[in-house]
């Protein structure tokens, strides 16, 4: 498409780790199968390992652009240095655009990344966090950041904490950060600065969708009013409306797909269960299993020992339970059904789907 049939320009920013990137690279592509120009800034660090059909990809500057957190080492530092120097190198990048035939006008960023909607307000154009959070997890950390709640949270007698319109959790289902608020100050704080300046905000999206997590964003929708347009998956695992779009077109580590595949077809059908333990954890043959918020849906739990840490010989027991026991065909019935959900959701005329069309349609037609 030339620049000049473009109805707008979204510069999406994600925080620069892989499960980050993914979602928001995924939101960049589908702004761009409606037509919008969609630019992907990331740090310099991880530039190169993005390449996505239809959405360009321009570098910023976290202060680290050897190698990014790795260089820093330190986490306070390195989120008071992609603060200065991302806030910096943002605004050059929607100055670059200013007098092209697509100036930007809108900024969606990660919601790990607060100031990046004082630079869109500094450029006079819109601004939207993009929550990769579940809404569970927001309605949790939003209502501590407003003093609804408080940390550290004392539950007494083995007795669960009770929200609105939130299941019972208990003690073992609460994230490490609120278990044990003095483990990553420096995370923590970042988790609650995400609702610091929603009231400034033009939108606010979550990757969610509303068959799944509708009740929970209700119940917080005063104070978090967030648009649900999950799940941002590769097209082809849903909906299958964008042309080729197989992966996410992004990889901060040498996947080994190839291997991977070649090993699968040498197992029975519906034999092995990935789990995946994300990008930032290393274990090794004699680390336990880290705890788990939540296993395999409301059917199976895995539980810890009493150090809070969920054994090998514990995730077995579940992966037994999933593949052999009395509850393995409702579990798979039940994921069955959520992928065709999910697919719905974001297929056309679906609650995601309308959304997305709503933010596209109201915003980006016109400047601010």
């Amino acid at each position: 498409m030339r620049e000049t049939q473009f109805k707008g320009h979204v510069v999406v920013l994600p925080y620069p780790s892989q499960g980050h990137i993914n979602p928001l690279l995924q939101f960049a592509k589908r702004l761009a199968s409606r037509g919008l120009k969609a630019t992907l800034a990331t740090t310099h660090y991880t530039v190169k390992s993005i390449c996505a059909p239809n959405v360009t990809v321009e570098p910023i500057s976290d202060g680290f652009d050897e190698a990014g957190f790795a260089q820093a080492r330190n986490v306070d530092l390195y989120l008071k240095s992609f603060k200065a120097n991302g806030s910096r190198t943002l605004s050059q990048l929607i100055q670059k655009f200013h007098n092209s035939s697509v100036p930007v006008n809108c900024i969606v960023y990660d919601s790990f990344l607060p100031w990046a909607l004082d630079v869109a307000i500094q450029h006079g154009i819109y601004g939207a966090p993009f929550f990769t959070n579940s809404a569970a997890v927001c309605s949790i950390f939003c209502r501590i950041h407003h003093g609804l709640l408080t940390l550290p949270l004392e539950l007494e007698d083995n007795k669960p904490l009770e929200l609105p319109d939130l299941p019972p959790l208990y003690y073992s289902d609460l994230p490490t950060f609120l278990r044990l608020p003095e483990s990553y100050p420096a995370y923590l704080a970042m988790k609650l600065s995400q609702f610091s300046n929603l009231d400034m905000a033009d939108w606010i999206f979550a990757n969610t969708f509303e068959e799944l997590e509708g009740k929970e964003a209700g119940g917080i929708s005063k104070l978090w009013p967030a648009k649900l347009i999950g799940p941002m998956v590769p097209s082809s695992y849903l909906d299958g409306r964008i042309e080729g779009d197989k992966g996410y077109g992004a990889s901060l580590w040498n996947p080994l797909g190839e291997e991977c595949l070649r090993w699968l077809e040498t197992k029975a059908t519906q034999s092995v269960v990935y789990v995946s333990f994300g990008s930032m954890v290393s274990l090794t043959t004699k680390c336990p299993m880290p705890s788990l918020w939540k296993m395999f849906g409301k059917w199976i739990r895995a539980k810890e020992d009493e150090k809070g840490v969920v054994r090998k010989q514990e995730v077995v027991r579940c992966l037994k339970e999933v593949m052999e026991g009395k509850k393995s065909y409702e579990i798979k019935k039940n994921a069955r059904k959520w992928r065709q959900v999910a697919g719905k959701t974001v297929g056309e005329g679906g609650s995601s789907d309308k959304h997305i069309n709503d933010f596209v349609a109201r915003a980006l037609g016109a400047c601010k």
